[in-house]
């Protein structure tokens, strides 16, 4: 799109400046000597524009869009150009060397090349009002010239034609062309963004899987550690689950990875049961998770998985209770255990993590102290309409150690 807007200001520039000069001069230009020479002069100097103004376009451009800095100085040899090529039509005009309506074309056509590409170095309103002070000088200019006051005001008309056509063939087209390229950086924008989103979504997850597993791995290599100073055989079977625990690391990492992972609600109550079990924490578990929708179940197991860890890693509970019920609309997962006297549970990056996954289903979670010495987190996300009510007593395979 760029590449065609610039061959078309080129092209514009050369072919309406030449054709409102070379075919006007042709035919309305006295074939005396002097009108000669001076018609003569100006198809030249109006050349010279054309290539001045052809050499600034890309600059000029560049400096619209923000892509690099022009200088003024490089404006000295293109305005030096007009000044000469205004001073020649003003001559032929005042020579009467041609009919004023072959003067006011070679007026437009001197203006086109440099207004072409000045306006776009100026803002709008600051180009108009240049122009609109060129515009008084140049009526004055022929008045004085002729002494004729329609020659004035064609005059003044003429340059406000150059203008307004340089702001729309040449303002209107870098306008465009600027707004593509900002759609163009947008793109750009949105891409690194879901980079960005998706490595958070990979962190993520990657505390969210490692968290409980090294806090179960660690837990349990000080447990087979003691048992074996002991000369106990238990210590072997820990060594046995730590080696399980951390194969099945592998796999979710993995899982995670592919961005393939669903956790499972009913299984991730189970498995936080059995570890907090195991790290003799009295867990009991109520209520169902059977029949919710796969990004309910997955969002609340996520909840599960960073409440279990948070109560291995932080206080020293010796109870934890978790209960899935429904609350009117919506399905609540409250998590409380006792040992957590400063409420350090409520804090770190897996709660942000958990609250970034229930927002994306309309879901919210609240983490703090119940009362003096026990921690509760609740989870509640909206209830589909077709979704099974869970269950609110206890299940019939709850286990209480």
């Amino acid at each position: 799109m760029e590449l065609q807007s610039v061959i078309m200001w080129r092209f514009s520039v050369v072919f309406f400046s030449l054709g409102w000069m070379l075919l006007p001069l042709l035919s309305g230009a006295h074939r005396d000597s002097l009108a000669r020479s001076v018609a003569g002069s100006l198809l030249i100097v109006n050349t010279l524009q054309c290539v001045a103004a052809n050499r600034l376009l890309r600059p000029v451009l560049d400096h619209y869009l923000g892509r690099a800095v022009l200088r003024p100085r490089a404006w000295w040899a293109s305005t030096g150009l007009l000044g000469s090529a205004l001073a020649l039509v003003l001559a032929l005009d005042a020579l009467d060397a041609a009919s004023p309506v072959t003067c006011r074309m070679a007026l437009a056509a001197v203006l086109l090349p440099f207004g072409m590409v000045y306006v776009l170095f100026l803002p709008v309103r600051a180009f108009v009002r240049r122009s609109t002070v060129l515009a008084g000088a140049l009526a004055v200019a022929t008045a004085l010239v002729r002494w004729d006051a329609m020659d004035a005001v064609a005059t003044g008309v003429m340059t406000a034609f150059a203008v307004g056509f340089c702001l729309l063939a040449s303002r209107c087209a870098a306008w465009t062309l600027a707004v593509l390229w900002e759609a163009e950086r947008a793109r750009e924008i949105e891409a690194r963004l879901a980079v960005a989103e998706e490595r958070l979504r990979f962190g993520r997850d990657l505390h969210d899987v490692m968290g409980r597993n090294l806090a179960v791995i660690a837990l349990k290599s000080e447990l087979a550690v003691e048992l074996a100073r002991r000369g106990r055989p238990e210590a072997l079977e820990q060594m046995i689950e730590v080696q399980r625990i951390a194969q099945e690391s592998q796999r979710e990492v993995r899982e995670v990875v592919r961005g393939y992972r669903e956790a499972d609600l009913g299984a991730e109550l189970a498995r936080a049961q059995g570890v907090l079990t195991a790290a003799g924490i009295r867990c009991t578990v109520t209520g169902s998770a059977t029949g919710l929708p796969a990004p309910v179940q997955s969002a609340l197991a996520w909840v599960v998985r960073e409440a279990a860890t948070n109560v291995l890693r932080h206080g020293d509970a010796r109870h934890c209770a978790v209960s899935l019920s429904v609350a009117g609309e919506r399905i609540v997962l409250r998590v409380e255990n006792d040992g957590a006297p400063d409420g350090g549970q409520g804090r770190g990056s897996g709660l942000v993590g958990l609250r970034e996954r229930l927002s994306e289903i309309g879901g919210s979670l609240r983490a703090g102290p119940a009362e003096p010495g026990v921690f509760r987190l609740t989870a509640e996300v909206p209830l589909p309409p077709s979704a099974p009510v869970p269950v609110a007593p206890a299940r019939a395979d709850e286990v209480t150690s």
